[in-house]
Order: C-alpha cells, then structure tokens, then sequence
C-alpha cells in the first residue's frame, strides 16, 4: 500500500489538460460626428494575421461575436466611407464576456493611425479562481449519492453524518447552481445524500469565494451544477439503480437480540423529463429511494479516573424511504427576458432501532461475555423530516452578452417530526420514555444579481434578504425514573434575519488579473427558551453588522504558468442544530445536546497559489493559512451527577484557532485511454489552549490544553476510455491521523472501483461500482476528556455496491 501511494505521489509531477472557452464579444458602432447608429458595419476577428470570426452589426449598430476562443486577438471594425479601428482584446477564462462599449468611426477624410497592443497569450486561469470537477469521468460514483461523488474529489474529506470537510473544515457552503437550496442548506451544510448524482453536471471547488456569495463557510464553497436539455421536443432519461451496503463486518457486534443490520439493500428508480416546445421548457426530476442502512454504529470503550471502564456498542439500524421531486418551467417571454418557477419536494421517513448493551471491563473477564453485563438499552425512533420549496425567478438579458439582471425569490417551508421510545433495564432501573420533537421551518429569501461585462473584466453587484424561523415544540412522556433530564420546557424559537449588499470588480489583463470584492452584512438572531427552563437562566439574541472583503492578484508571466495571492474575510454563524437545547437520546452514556448561547465564529485566510500547465497535463499547488475566531466545537464533559458518569457532547466557543498547509492537484493524460489524477494536502490544525464553562445539566469548567499536529490526506484516480465505450474508474483515498479538540482521529483509507458501459447504440447505459473494497474507511478517535479517556470506533456503513441502468430518449 506505501509503494501504491509514493507510486502516485511520483506520477503526481506531470498533470490537467487545457480547453478553449466559449466566449461572447459585443458592442455597437456609431458614426463619430453624428453619434447615429452604423448597421451593417463589418466586425472581423483576428488572432495575429490569422482571420478567426466575423459578422456584421445590426439596424441599431449592435453586434455580437460567440465562438470558443482565448488568448490574445484583435477586433477590427470596418465601413465603407470610414476608416477602419482596431482594439485589441485578452480572452481569458475568468470573463466570457465581453462589452467594447461605444465604438465611434470616423470618416475617411480624417486620418487616423493605427494603434497596436501586443500582448502575450492568456492563461487558462480559471483553475486559480475555482476548480470545476466533470461528473462524467467520476464512474466509481455511477448510480450513487451526490456525497459519494464529492468522496473522490481532492481536499474533501467528511463524516459519518455525512458533513463535508474541505481542507479539514466542516464550516462549507453547499450551492447548487451558484444559489442556496433547501436540498443543501441555506447556511451550514445538511447531508447530501438526498441528491442524485447522476443529475449533475459538474461540481465547482471555490476555497476562496468572491463577494458575490454569501460570507458563510470559512473553508470555501462547494456548488453542483445541475444538468441541462436544450433538445427541442421530449428527452430526458429512466433509471434504476440496485445496491447493497454493509456485506462484510470490521468488528464483531457485541451481544444483543438484534445487533447491527448487514447485507443491506438499496432501490432507486429515477425519472428526469424535459419538454421543451417554443418559448416554453417544462423540467421534472424524481427519484424514489428505498433502502436498509448502517449511518452510524459507533463501538465505545471509556475509561474512568476512577478505575471503571465500560464498553458498548450503539448500532444505527435503518429503514428508510426517501422521494425527492424538482419540477419547473422555464419561460421565455422573449429573447431577453426569462422566468423560471419551481417546485421542490423532499419528503424522508425513516425508522431506527438499537439495541445496546453496556458491559464493565475487567481483564480477568471476556469483555463481551453476559457476566460483565450492567444495562441493557432499546431505542426506537420513528422520524419524518421534509420541505416543500417555492422559487421563482426572472432573467433580463440586456443587448450585450453577459450583461444581466438575475431576481430570485424562494419561500421553503421544512419539518420534523421525531419520536424517541426508551426502554431501560438495569439492576437499578427498569421503565420506559418517550420524547417527541416537531420542529417547523420557514424560510424566505429574496436576492437580486447584477453583471455588467467590461471592455477587459466586469462588474458585479446585487443584494440579498434572508428571513428564517424555526420554533420546536418538546413533549416527553418520562417514565418510571426516567433517564430524561427534566424541566427542559416543551419549547423553543430560534431565527436569524440577514441583510447583505455587495460589489466585485474584476480587471484581466494579459500578464495580470485583479478582482477585489466588498460585502457587507447585518444578522439579526435570536433564541428564545421557554420560562420552564432551569438549565438556561434567559433566552439570547444578538445582531451586528461586518465587512467581508475579498481580493485577488493573478501573475500570469506567459500561457503555462500564473501565480495568484488571495485574501478573504468569512463568518460562520450557529443554526438551531448547535443551538437546540433538547438533548438526543440515542446513546444515553453520551449524550449529544447543543448550546443556545453559541456565537458565530470569523475566519480570515491568505493563499498563495502557483498553476503550471502543459499540453497533457496540469499542476496546481498551493499554500493556505486560516486563521479563526471564537471557533465552535463539541466538547466531551463527564456528567457526574448520574450514576452512569454519562459525558455529555456540548457546543462551546473555545476561542481561537488556526489552520494552514499545502495542497497539490496534478493530472495528467498517460496516453490515449488512460488519465491519472491525484491530490496531497497537508495541513497542521493548531487549537489554543481555552477555559470555558459548560452550563448544562449543571455549571460546570472545561479547559482545553493547546494541541497542534501534522496531518495529510490523499486521493488517486485512475480513468481509462476505451473505444467501444466501456469506461473504468479505480480510486485510492488515505487520510492520515489529525488532532481533533480533546484528542486524535486515527488513519482511515478506501479503495473504490466502477465500471461504466453504453449499450442500446448509445441510448442506454449500465454501470457498476464499488466503494471502500476492504471496509477500511470506518473512523476512529481517542479521547482524552476530564476525568476519563475514551476509544470510539465507528464502523457505519461504507462498503456499498451499485448496479445502475440508465436509458436515454
């Protein structure tokens, strides 16, 4: 395995091919004494002496030049009885479009000289902006989740809930199209395994984003771009997909009736219809999931100050049914003017049994053996999650590509219906619980965009306004000595109102690039806390107002390389997860709560990027420094005033952090079928050292003693095409041990594999994958809390095969 990874580590010098872009000129002509307009005025495009594309302009002087051009051209304008202009124009990859403004000529009796600008030919820098993945090529992915396609991706790494890390950050912003969605989360992240990927196009890496998005998510942006028809008529695609997951076991399960479920199927029909007919597009996109699955079974082996030691094992075991539907028309009223409303539906039910047992360790014992068993603990929980999200928005395309007013307006109304049934038995207690939380979300959104291309970059403004409400209805039925922790109230209300403005100007020139940004944001949030309440003295609410700059310089000394600086200012503020007072009842040993007094934290970050490109290949390295404030995290605590020393997992601000490292991107096409890819980011987390008080159940201190560690991930691909059509994907992922608050995350790995084939000449196809081959991705983490250390192994489920077929009409 070393000699796999330093094999891919050596072939990592050599990467990325380069690709022309689809650009559009325009401007309009005048006569330069009368200023009236010049129709059918010649428009040439030139690359040297080289004649590229031409047209001419219209009644009212316009024109329009479209093509997949870059570099460095010249646009020469000419008329009979005028002379002619020349401008000379860089086509790089950060503007596609491009306004020449006013263009005035002036008649031949006027002299004039010709002015020429001899410039370089421009890199293909849109790698230094952003790094854009093509969904095609990931077929160890086939038939699978939008998280399982983002597993293979470099400087991504995530969690068993399915949370996204970006270069060992969780605080991501999750886009699809450019915009926040329900389906992803209007501001932390939620779990994408409710999205298909084979309705995306390509998925967009953005580390350092400019003022245009929102200022949440201090390690970047992650934004999915979703398939298009432009087919005229009806087409689209039928699928099913057929898996199973869980087929091997890294551990034993310890001893219970029940145990954690293996050889787990899962069913996905999907349907994805385009009509498009005139001036009208109707879309709809639906997939039906049906499924047995593992999303957590965490082994727990804690160990007391005291000499007592407990092991236990809380398997997750799921049956769940998920439909997820996206409908919509696109309606254009003209060539310029375009609606689009949609609908979505998410509806999710699913219901989790565990059965666990609780045994002390003793070395003159079999841990497992039923001698050393003290509890026994059965949990049920039935949930219904869902939204139904209402969007409507409106493009006006004025008479130059690229300059445009994009309104959007959303409105989502989420839920969550969850029940918890306990059923406890020890030598101290027998009795049954039952919790039931309803939580209904409201969110709107309005948000209007405006781009105006420029002669050599382009201009970005636009505001958005963001409204959310979330109010949690709590009943428990506890019973006889009930494990519940009492007087919590049935109830709380948690919102957050946003106001944001912003401006982004970008200059690109053919050795240098410069974009600078300004967004400016005001936050109002709340969370109020019924009176009953006697772990919280008082609800809390804060507002304020902040600055989020960005910048950027771009080098660019010739077409193959580009060095670029950034700098960017980000916020991450807490949602009614982390501050949700109400604690989860799924292990009652640890028990998971959040913290209605958390704050947002701010993080501010400096890259250095170099890009290097070649005709088979690229490379892209590049060196980061995060630095963060008032970082949020969750905090292991012993709870002594229980008999089971429960250690409760609470949210707490523990002041300031940091984060740097380098990370490498290469790729690099090895011959005619075959193309290698791969990332290393090494990073070392510094967490200071920090005192602080945890309030719930009981007031009690933390401290935190300063950690800082070396860590690194990494990731190989291998895609070979063959001519009949057949396409293979084999992937290798390595993250290596890190520091986590309190403790480390230990080594975990994954070899992935998929097979992908056009049948029915070309109107079909069937694919195969299989992810985490020798079930090594499973995580663990050691502990060292106040007054106890602890080994968690969570082996959920990873290994997972898919079979996919796909017909296209």
């Amino acid at each position: 395995m070393i000699k796999f990874y330093l094999l891919g580590l050596f072939l990592f010098v050599f990467a990325g091919i380069s690709a022309q872009v689809n650009v559009s000129i325009s401007g309009r002509i005048y006569d330069a004494e009368t200023s009236e307009e010049l129709p059918f005025a010649t428009v040439a495009l030139y690359q040297d002496s080289l004649f590229i594309s031409g047209t001419i302009s219209g009644d009212d002087g316009r024109f329009i030049l479209s093509g997949n051009f870059k570099g460095d051209y010249t646009v020469k304008i000419s008329f009979i009885g005028y002379l002619p202009t020349r401008i000379p124009i860089l086509i790089g990859e950060l503007n596609t479009n491009f306004n020449l403004g006013k263009i005035s000529l002036a008649s031949s009796a006027t002299e004039l000289n010709e002015v020429t600008v001899k410039a370089q030919k421009s890199l293909v820098s849109s790698e230094m902006d952003k790094k854009v993945f093509d969904m095609k090529d990931n077929v160890a992915r086939s038939g699978r989740s939008a998280l399982d396609a983002l597993k293979t991706l470099p400087g991504i790494t995530f969690s068993q809930e399915g949370k996204i890390f970006l270069r060992g950050s969780d605080k991501v912003a999750v886009l699809i199209d450019g915009k926040q969605s329900s389906l992803t989360g209007f501001g932390n992240q939620k779990s994408l395994d409710n999205i298909s990927a084979a309705n995306i196009e390509s998925i967009e890496i953005i580390h350092n984003p400019s003022a245009k998005y929102d200022a949440s998510g201090m390690a970047g942006i992650i934004n999915l771009i979703y398939k298009k028809q432009t087919k005229i008529g009806l087409n689209g695609d039928i699928g099913v997909s057929q898996g199973m997951g869980a087929f091997s076991k890294v551990k034993a399960d310890l001893p219970t009736r029940l145990g954690s479920f293996s050889m787990n199927p899962k069913y996905a029909p999907s349907v994805n219809l385009n009509l498009k007919k005139s001036n009208l597009n109707f879309f709809l996109r639906s997939e039906l999931m049906l499924l047995e699955k593992l999303p957590n079974n965490e082994f727990t082996t804690r160990n007391y100050d005291n000499g007592k030691t407990t092991i236990s094992q809380v398997p997750e075991n799921r049956e769940q049914t998920h439909v997820v539907i996206n409908a919509g028309l696109d309606w254009e009223l003209d060539p310029n003017n375009l609606f689009t409303f949609s609908v979505a539906y998410d509806w999710e039910s699913h219901v989790d049994t565990a059965q666990v047992a609780y045994f002390r360790y003793d070395t003159s014992l079999n841990p497992t053996s039923k001698t050393d068993f003290y509890r026994y603990y059965h949990w049920n929980e039935e949930e219904k999650t869902g939204f139904m999200n209402y969007a409507v928005s409106y493009l006006h395309k004025f008479a130059e590509p690229g300059h445009e007013l994009n309104t959007n307006l959303q409105y989502t109304k989420g839920w969550e219906d969850e029940s918890y049934f306990l059923n406890d038995s020890s030598a101290t207690r027998i009795g049954k619980d039952a919790t039931h939380i309803l939580a209904k979300e409201h969110t709107t959104s309005l948000s209007s965009d405006y781009t105006k291309p420029l002669k050599n970059g382009k201009l970005e403004t636009g505001i958005k306004l963001r409204w959310r409400r979330l109010p949690v209805e709590y009943t428990i039925t506890p019973g006889t000595n009930s494990i519940i922790y009492p007087g919590m109230g049935d109830w709380s209300d948690w919102g957050e109102d946003i106001y944001a403005a912003y401006v982004n100007y970008l200059v690109e020139k053919s050795w240098l690039t410069i974009e600078a940004g300004l967004r400016a944001e005001y936050s109002k949030v709340f969370y109020e806390i019924a009176p009953e309440n006697i772990y919280y003295s008082e609800s809390d609410s804060y507002d304020n107002f902040e600055f989020f700059p960005n910048a950027r310089l771009t080098f660019k000394p010739n077409d193959k390389n580009g060095i670029s600086l950034f700098y960017n200012h980000r916020v991450d503020r807490p949602e009614e997860p982390e501050l949700r007072i109400f604690p989860k009842y799924d292990d009652p040993e640890l028990l998971k709560v959040g913290n209605p007094y958390l704050r947002p934290q701010y993080t501010q970050s400096f890259e250095l990027a170099y890009n290097y490109k070649w005709q088979s290949g690229s490379t892209y390295i590049a060196a980061y420094h995060r630095s963060i404030k008032d970082a949020f995290r969750r905090i292991y605590s012993i709870d002594e005033s229980s008999e089971y020393s429960i250690v409760n997992k609470i949210y707490q601000n523990t002041g300031n952090a940091s984060n740097q490292g380098i990370e490498l991107l290469l790729e690099q096409k090895l011959n005619s079928f075959w193309k290698f890819s791969g990332s290393v980011n090494w990073y070392v987390n510094t967490l200071d050292a920090y005192t602080g008080t945890i309030l719930f159940p009981y007031q009690r201190e933390f401290h935190l003693e300063k950690s800082k560690d070396n860590s690194w991930d990494m990731k190989l691909n291998n895609q070979f095409d063959f001519r009949n059509g057949v396409q293979i994907q084999l992937s290798g992922i390595y993250y290596a041990p890190k520091n986590i608050p309190q403790g480390k995350q230990l080594a975990r790995s994954s070899i992935d594999f998929g097979i992908k084939d056009n049948i029915m000449d070309d109107r079909g196809e069937i694919s195969f994958s299989i992810s985490d081959i020798f079930n090594k991705f499973g995580i663990r983490q050691e502990i060292n809390g106040d007054g106890f250390t602890a080994l968690y192994e969570n082996y959920y489920e990873t290994q997972i095969y898919s079979i996919g077929l796909k017909y296209f009409f």
